[in-house]
């Protein structure tokens, strides 16, 4: 999941950064409104999520977030500000937030809210993703093939979220990087190889279908267009 960082304070959108990377996500970093609006405009495939600041020094946030709403964008917004007043509060949400918390946080608490936010929004990171027999639990970030518990480390979860996404395409490398590893260009390192294999060797246990095919010179596919038509992006 590809969340933007709306935060002009280093210190804060370098801990955002941190710990939501630890957590299997992919932070992108604006530190006013003019680079939000940009990444929001180039981001593919695509922002899922917003945490914005109020307090940026070219403009308030509230602006920024007034400029998402009417170019269309329906992602879900959670403020981080300072501003404790209820007028403030009720200002933002009645702007489109949705979302409010107030600094200093609890990491942990902002995780729920992010989580809660998704659910709310009806993101299919709410919940879970199947992909024939292949089902990714997005809260416990665990994954079930044939019945079988696959623990996944975070970067093996964001890889598998990633694929199960787009489970026909072809992504290429530099496409991976961009998304798991937050690389906007191939580094030349071979890490997206090696957690492919990772995943290769959890998934395709013997008298099951092959999942996640190198395509040449291109990149991965999880598995062929005629197998699915599309993934279930969440049940119940």
């Amino acid at each position: 999941m590809q969340i933007l960082i709306v935060e002009d304070d280093r210190g804060i959108s370098s801990f955002l950064e941190k710990g939501l990377r630890a957590e299997g996500y992919s932070p992108v970093l604006a530190s006013n409104g003019e680079e939000a609006h940009a990444a929001l405009d180039i981001a593919e495939p695509g922002i899922e999520l917003v945490l914005l600041d109020l307090g940026l020094p070219s403009g308030d946030g509230e602006e920024v977030l007034k400029k998402m709403r009417q170019d269309s964008h329906t992602m879900p917004v959670i403020i981080l500000t300072a501003r404790a007043e209820v007028a403030d509060k009720v200002k933002v949400l009645n702007a489109g937030a949705n979302d409010y918390v107030t600094k200093p946080f609890s990491f942990e608490e902002l995780l729920a809210r992010i989580r809660a936010a998704s659910r709310t929004a009806g993101q299919p990171s709410a919940s879970e993703i199947v992909v024939r027999d292949l089902r990714l639990d997005l809260l416990s970030k665990v994954a079930w093939r044939a019945g079988q518990r696959i623990d996944l480390a975070p970067r093996e979860w964001a890889l598998l979220e990633l694929f199960m996404r787009h489970p026909t395409q072809v992504l290429s490398r530099t496409q991976i990087l961009s998304r798991v590893w937050d690389y906007s260009f191939d580094t030349g390192s071979n890490v997206v190889d090696v957690y492919v294999g990772y995943l290769r060797r959890k998934l395709n246990n013997p008298g099951l279908s092959t999942m996640l095919v190198t395509v040449r010179g291109a990149g991965y596919r999880f598995i062929d267009e005629s197998e699915v038509e599309s993934p279930d992006p969440g049940r119940g």
